[in-house]
This record gives C-alpha cells, structure tokens and sequence, in this order.
C-alpha cells in the first residue's frame, strides 16, 4: 500500500468517525461484548453451575470479581458465560424476525388481496403487547433458549411487516416501479430489483432495535420464570435469583444489570447511528 493510499484511508476512517461517532461508538461496545461471549472460557471463568455451599454468598474480593450467589457459584463466571445466552437470543431474533417480516411486507404491500387479509392477522398480534405474547407462547411449550427465540420473533414480525409495507405502498405507485410492470418484468423480479433495495435502510435501523428489543424482553422473560431454565446462566436469571437477597447481596444483580444495560445502549448506538447516516435528509442537513 502506497502512503497516499494510507493516508487515504486514515482520512476516510477520522470522516466516517466525525460524521458518525455513534455507530464508531456503538460498533466498539459491541465487539468487546462479543469478545467477551467468544472467549468466555479464557477470561480466567470457572465452571458457571458449579455449586459449592461453602462459599456462598462471598462478597466481590480479589479472589471473587464479582462474589458468590445463594449456592456459592462464581458470579463473574455466570455473568461472562451469560452474555452468550443475551447476544445469541438478540442477534438470531433479528436474523429471522427482520426476514420473515420482509417477506410477508414484500407480498402484502405489493398484492392488495393478501395485504387485506395478512394484515389483519398482524393488527390482531400487534395489539397484545410483546412481552404477554412471548409468556403466553413460552406457555405452551418447555422452556428452552431456542423457544424464547421463537416465541420473540412471533411478537416482532408484526412491526417488521408494517414497516416494509409501508415503504412498498410508497414505492408501488412510482413510475419507475409501473415503467417495470409495463415493459413485462414479473412479478418476483419486479420486487427483487425495483422495490427490495428500497427497503434495506430503514431495515438495518430497525434490526438494531428488534435486537436491543429482544435482549430486553429475554431478560424479563428469564426473571419471571417465563424464559430459559433456571440452570442457564442468563442475566434475567441471575438477577431473578438474586431479587429476595438484594438487601444483603446486592452484587448479584448489578453486574448482570450493567452487562444488560452497556449491551442494550451499544445496540441503540448503533441503530442511532445508522438512522443519521441513511437518512438523506439528515445527511443533507450534516
């Protein structure tokens, strides 16, 4: 690489850094929490179950970073080994609930007679709120990591629909969109080339929320007892053990609860950010 073409890129990156510091911000606090999930067995953690009534409920100490729960199990370890079960439910309730809702407000916005009956059903799911959805999906089956990922999507897709919807009942009135139509052009790939792109930005800034979202409504669902199994060292079942020894313990909620808060603020960064930087009219006004 020549020094020009350095100094290119340096300049590009302090652009991108000055323009959006949000998404750099956002983006960093992220990875580290990623790191931390990958590299959870390396962060000097022990075994996050492992029981041992001797050492209960040892205040944070040199020797105990974060002390010891009600069954004198490690609770830094629970806490790093935690941060998989947050990200994960996150991250793959995004992937699918921004997929499924995009296809099925590609086909409604599109197509009059199924937008007339699909979306209905979607006002029906949108008005119970999403956390009473999740339980009330978590109730007909066993708890697990992969029901609660299930029973969130359920309650997001909703929201990604009309979102879509409304972007495709935009665009299916403008004249490059009928120009499509009249010169042949089917139906799929009237969508997959004329209308899909138009629909990514607004989607990308809506994943992040679904994510933050769904890492919150995991969280509650754990600590109610509506979520993963009690043995899983999620942050919503840390802090739902620790609740009736707050006044003497009160370790065993904070820390869960600044990991949950740093994750959901990074995630919000980062949706922030990208709401700036898509938006032409502010990127105008910038």
């Amino acid at each position: 690489m020549t020094a020009a073409a350095a100094r290119r890129r340096r300049g590009k990156a302090a652009e991108i850094l000055r323009r959006h510091p949000t998404v750099v911000a956002g983006t960093v606090l992220l990875l580290i929490m990623a790191a931390i999930a990958l590299l959870a067995p390396y962060l000097w953690t022990i075994d996050p179950q492992a029981v041992s009534p001797v050492r209960r409920l040892r205040q944070p100490s040199e020797r105990y970073w974060f002390g010891t729960d009600m069954l004198g199990r490690d609770v830094y370890s629970r806490v790093i080994y935690g941060s998989r079960i947050s990200l994960a439910v996150g991250l793959c309730v995004a992937v699918l609930s921004t997929a499924l809702g995009l296809a099925i407000g590609l086909v409604t916005g599109y197509v009059r007679l199924v937008d007339a009956i699909v979306m209905r059903v979607m006002d029906g799911l949108m008005s119970i709120p999403p956390v009473l959805l999740a339980i009330a999906l978590m109730a007909l089956t066993k708890a697990s990591v992969e029901n609660v990922i299930v029973a969130i999507t359920v309650a997001e897709v909703p929201r990604v629909t009309r979102l879509v919807r409304s972007v495709v009942l935009s665009l299916r009135e403008q004249p490059f969109v009928e120009a499509a139509v009249a010169s042949g052009t089917g139906f799929v790939r009237t969508l997959r080339r004329h209308i899909l792109p138009n629909t990514i930005a607004p989607l990308l800034v809506q994943g992040t929320y679904i994510c933050a979202s769904a890492i919150i409504t995991e969280a509650i669902l754990s600590f109610i007892g509506a979520g993963t199994p009690p043995n899983v060292p999620s942050w919503g079942n840390i802090m739902a053990e620790g609740r009736s020894l707050f006044q003497v313990a009160y370790y065993i909620i904070l820390f869960p609860g600044i990991f949950l808060s740093i994750t959901v603020l990074a995630v919000n960064l980062v949706g922030d950010g990208l709401r700036d930087a898509l938006d032409p009219r502010l990127a105008r006004r910038m």
